[in-house]
């Protein structure tokens, strides 16, 4: 269930920077350290992604010593709240009742039936389709990645937080984030969740344009991040500031009272981080100091 979860906001994850103006990072990172502003001891903005092989996959030495020396660590989601977790779900499912089959033609309905049988959703499709589209079709996201073992970063920056006795905190619940998708409408959901599925069966899911994105992730370039992400347009552009820019700024809201008395690591999707209104510089506006970390396999200290 917590997988996913994780991959939920990776679906809509492309929409993200259609309105912002461009901000350059010359620096490779992303790990950031947050100072200044009268604190006592630095905090870490760390920017995740929500599926990656494997093989790519790794915490630096500074970002391990950053789990290490905080007090906690903050993800979008307290992901390790089995109470909270069974809280929301019944908000995944849409409201009034309705299912894929009030949202689409006969025909579509027949096809997205087929499809997520044929290919072993791990939720009978009794019950997926009660489920608000996004998140129906966010368990099919992982088929672009051309690996076997997929993992995602929360996942790995949970267990050296588990190791190190770290507490687990969340940016915002789990019925917070799943509310965003009933400010989308479910027809335009289930529009653009037919239209994957097109893509997948005929074999057309802007792979170039999909692993050039998750390149620039493993290369920590958050310039080409959010450049390549409106390449994969996936028709939500009217509702970025609700799916990202609104967020981050209450996030900045929390982390204002937050950042003083504690130091924290604040692990979120790499698309949280750059452009005017990511949380870089938003916490830059708000006076704090935003330092890039080195965050390669092998780094120097902090």
């Amino acid at each position: 269930m917590k997988k996913i979860i994780a991959f939920t906001v990776c679906f809509i994850l492309a929409s993200f920077v259609n309105a912002q103006k461009k901000k350059v990072y010359k620096e490779h990172t992303l790990l950031w350290k947050i100072s200044g502003n009268g604190l006592s001891n630095p905090s870490y903005l760390f920017g995740t992604i929500h599926m990656l092989c494997a093989s790519d996959a790794f915490l630096s030495t500074n970002l391990k010593e950053a789990i290490k020396n905080v007090d906690e660590v903050y993800f979008e989601l307290d992901m390790d709240n089995l109470s909270e977790m069974l809280d929301g779900i019944s908000n995944m499912k849409m409201k009034n009742d309705s299912t894929f089959i009030d949202l689409m033609s006969a025909s579509d309905y027949q096809k997205v039936k087929n499809y997520f049988e044929e290919h072993n959703a791990f939720i009978p499709f009794s019950i997926l389709e009660s489920f608000k589209p996004f998140f129906a079709a966010s368990t099919m996201t992982q088929k672009d990645l051309p690996c076997d073992e997929i993992i995602s970063m929360e996942e790995m920056v949970m267990k050296q937080c588990l190791a190190d006795g770290k507490k687990i905190m969340g940016m915002e619940t789990l019925i917070d984030q799943l509310e965003v998708f009933d400010k989308i409408p479910y027809v335009l959901q289930a529009k653009l969740m037919i239209q994957y599925i097109d893509s997948l069966v005929l074999g057309k899911t802007n792979t170039k344009e999909f692993e050039e994105l998750m390149q620039a992730y493993k290369s920590q370039d958050l310039t080409k991040f959010e450049a390549l992400s409106k390449d994969i347009e996936l028709g939500l552009a009217d509702f970025t500031d609700l799916i990202l820019y609104d967020r981050n700024k209450k996030w900045v809201e929390k982390l204002k009272a937050l950042l003083p008395k504690k130091s924290m690591v604040i692990a979120v999707g790499a698309g949280h981080l750059p452009g005017e209104n990511g949380l870089i510089e938003l916490l830059k506006k708000e006076g704090f100091k935003l330092t890039p970390v080195e965050n390669r396999k092998k780094t120097k200290e902090l």
